[in-house]
């Protein structure tokens, strides 16, 4: 048994989220685990199985809001380190950023044992150099676990390796009403991986009109988002039925994760006097309800606007009652992973989601990845017209909602 281990992981909430498998390997032989984080991440750390106790740095080469890097900055965190006094630490980082740095910074404080994934040659500052071909778009958990076993530690015996949260998570049924509900969370940390708006808006309105009650979901700062997009029922029109027979209009297939490719299921859809026969999840309100909604295509107790009014575990226990989550590249993807919701992911390429999509559940990804802005890693899309999200039109977004909680009964 190892004493304390220091992992670090100081990055958004999604990305400590991915971090969870790695760091409960290291929990299962370690006496103590010590998670260090940002500020944005603390709230996502405070929720992982394994973790002891969370320790916060702002990372000047890593925090979108970055510091200075100054000396007194500096040693805080060498103060941070000495008090923890690690037998062990372990740098997760995702594969376009160094843990050279950081491995630099806990050498001065006195680690003793360092190990990270490197590409450079890492000298005297890693005492575990784990390489792995980033030409191959493994997933995020997968890569932060397969350095927890080069540093020599596993996964215990009857661990999935799926993302997770600590439990019991709050009772939101005074905000939510009862399960079954779809969640929509619209906001981003950077405008390349935004559904425009008004598809928002749309989406919320045609789940109505398919008989889903909707809840919208986002930070504090999301407030006015959320509110317009929750109030879009009414101010439009009902979409129009699929332009297409047995396909996705507007593009290629759509990917489906989850499901090894012998099994996917297949969409068939149809439009009988303007009401959708797809096959997909049954009115979240009505069990009776013929699959894609309630008859007739009535709208149920409608929209239900959480912006800025949830906690990060109440959000957890929000997505955790939901039938589905549509959501971007965002953080709430990976938690609604980590609860076991299915998602439906609007997915800008500009990160692989190879490596970055929902881990280890049901998830349809829509949005173009063979767009040109593949692999940029832009914060503003630098293609006009932001073509690979505006193309996604909202009955895409409502046929995987119903394909997605089809699946979900099934397996249950």
């Amino acid at each position: 048994m190892t004493g304390t281990v220091l992992v670090a992981r100081v990055d958004n909430a999604g990305d400590v989220l991915l971090a969870g498998p790695a760091i409960r390997a290291v929990a299962a032989s370690a006496r103590e685990v010590v998670l260090l984080t940002g500020p944005y991440g603390r709230a996502a750390a405070e929720l992982l199985p394994g973790v002891s106790r969370v320790v916060e740095w702002r990372t000047p080469w890593i925090d979108p809001a970055a510091p200075p890097m100054t000396g007194p900055h500096v040693l805080r965190l060498l103060r941070i380190v000495r008090d923890v006094a690690p037998e062990q630490a372990l740098i997760l980082t995702s594969h376009h950023q160094s843990p050279l740095p950081l491995a630099l910074l806990f050498r001065l404080a006195g680690a003793l044992r360092i190990a990270a994934i490197s590409a450079d040659y890492p000298g005297s500052l890693l005492d575990v150099r784990h390489v792995v071909d980033e030409d191959v778009d493994v997933p995020e958990p997968e890569r932060m676990l397969g350095l927890a076993g080069a540093a020599g530690f596993e996964l215990p015996k009857g661990d999935p390796g799926n993302l997770a949260v600590r439990r019991p998570l709050p009772d939101v049924g005074h905000l939510t009403g009862p399960p079954g509900y779809v969640v929509l969370h619209p906001g981003v940390s950077a405008p390349a991986r935004a559904w425009p708006e008004e598809s928002w808006s749309r989406a919320v309105h045609d789940l109505v009109r398919s008989g889903r009650r909707v809840v919208v979901t986002g930070g504090q700062d999301e407030r006015a988002l959320t509110a317009r997009i929750a109030s879009g029922v009414g101010q439009h029109g009902l979409s129009p039925g699929p332009l297409f027979a047995g396909g996705w209009m507007g593009g290629g297939p759509v990917r489906l994760r989850g499901w090894k490719e012998a099994d996917e299921p297949t969409f068939t859809e149809g439009w009988v006097d303007g009401q959708s026969v797809a096959t997909g999840g049954r009115g979240s309100d009505d069990p009776s309800a013929p699959r894609g909604g309630r008859p007739g295509g009535r709208p149920g107790r409608s929209v239900v606007d959480l912006g800025g009014r949830t906690t990060f575990p109440e959000l957890a226990a929000v997505l955790e009652g939901a039938c589905a989550v549509v959501v971007a590249d965002a953080g709430p993807a990976h938690l609604a992973a980590a609860v076991g919701t299915p998602v439906v992911s609007l997915f800008a390429p500009v990160v692989p989601a190879g490596r970055w999509a929902p881990y280890g559940v049901p998830t349809v990804i829509l949005g173009d990845q063979r767009a040109p802005c593949g692999g940029t890693r832009a914060g503003t899309c630098p293609v006009p017209g932001h073509p690979c999200l505006s193309s996604v039109p909202s009955t895409r977004v409502v046929e995987a909602v119903d394909h997605l909680t089809f699946v979900k009964e099934a397996v249950t």
